[in-house]
């Protein structure tokens, strides 16, 4: 499957998860061969800002918990879905700071915007566009967040050279991602669906590191690490019992990371 036919997948299922509200996970279950993103989820409760509406359920991580945003910062939040992180990074920034959510998701940045009304914040906007080619000048942000989007986009390398290039001198990011350890069944690495739930689309943790290294950051530090655990039921719409045993049986696993790294 090409780069663009896989971004059309992951605009298509977001922009039916802002509709709804939330992941069809939930008291009712989920959709067949859907991920249960509650496995990948941390609490946002505690944060000081938090806003349940745009909260969809969809993070693996915390990251405004780990990225030293301070008052009178600019941060961009990268995948900004219904603004959850954008809330809780404004808090954390201030009236003197600024707070922007990229998202190329119609419906995600329209619920963004709805949400956003209701708070009264006037130093947050959302704004549309492509990771690999964000509509945003050079140098212009303090910190970058980012929770459970850069496995959706195909060309990673691009994402963090683009990333590098948005953040100013001394600027450094806190991004919750998916990777691996070990090797993936095929049945979940060739499947859309399981892209768009940010598994297939995950790669090894030290290929995903190297990267962040070769587009020239430093202080490349892992600030939390978690296993996800998938149900039986979830993994066997994807692959094969046998596959399942042997995965099951390997050392190989799927983890949430929250990485920093500055510029």
């Amino acid at each position: 499957m090409n780069p663009q036919d896989l971004k059309l997948i992951v605009q298509d299922k977001y922009g039916r998860i802002a509709q709804k509200g939330g992941s069809c996970c939930g008291e009712t279950g989920c959709c067949e061969g859907d991920v249960d993103y509650s496995v990948f989820n941390d609490d946002y409760s505690g944060q000081e800002g938090y806003n349940k509406e745009a909260d969809l359920g969809l993070g693996c991580g915390l990251p405004t918990e780990y990225a030293g945003i301070k008052d009178g910062d600019h941060v961009l939040d990268l995948g900004s879905g219904a603004g959850n992180d954008c809330f809780v990074a404004r808090t954390q920034a201030g009236d003197n700071g600024k707070v922007t959510g990229l998202d190329f998701t119609d419906e995600m940045i329209h619920k963004a915007n709805e949400n956003l009304k209701k708070t009264g914040f006037r130093n947050i906007e959302f704004v549309k566009g492509d990771i690999e080619e964000m509509p945003l000048p050079d140098a212009s942000f303090d910190v970058v967040i980012s929770n459970c989007v850069l496995n959706l986009v195909p060309d990673k390398q691009k994402a963090f050279s683009e990333i590098f290039r948005v953040l100013k001198p001394m600027g450094h990011f806190s991004i919750s991602d998916v990777v691996i350890k070990g090797k993936l069944p095929e049945g979940l690495k060739k499947d859309a669906e399981m892209y768009a739930g940010c598994v297939s689309g995950a790669i090894n943790k030290e290929e995903y590191i190297s990267i962040v290294e070769k587009q020239g950051f430093s202080g490349i530090t892992v600030q939390k690490e978690k296993e996800i655990v998938l149900s039986d039921e979830t993994l066997l719409y994807h692959i094969s019992p046998k596959e399942l045993e042997a995965f099951k049986q390997s050392e190989n696993g799927i983890y949430s990371i929250t990485l920093y790294a500055k510029k």
